[in-house]
């Protein structure tokens, strides 16, 4: 049986500590990435998922460690997820295929 996982959710200063980063660079890098984009409060204070941590970390990567520059960054991310909607249209294509040979027998 699967069972649902609660999205938790982390305050800004929480993920900044988390990734050793300081919190206006996560808040410059909401503007600068569009795919990043936190779950706003109420009262308007920003709380991260662990998706968002996920790509946080490998905008970091991509950053301080890959050497790229924001653009390039950027581009690399818009990369990646173009690969991953073209595996996901695959794997259902796939399927598609492997229902009309069950079908079929």
């Amino acid at each position: 049986m699967e069972r649902s996982r609660e999205k938790h959710t982390y305050k800004i200063g929480d993920v900044a500590k988390k990734l050793d980063l300081e919190p206006y660079v996560l808040r410059f890098w909401e503007n600068e990435f569009p795919q990043l984009q936190p779950i706003r409060s109420p009262k308007g204070q920003r709380l991260y998922t662990e998706d968002h941590i996920v790509l946080i970390s490998r905008i970091k990567n991509l950053l301080y460690e890959q050497g790229l520059t924001i653009e390039g960054a950027k581009r690399r991310l818009d990369e990646n997820a173009d690969w991953l909607k073209f595996i996901q249209e695959l794997e259902t294509e796939l399927q598609e295929i492997k229902n009309i040979l069950l079908k079929s027998d």
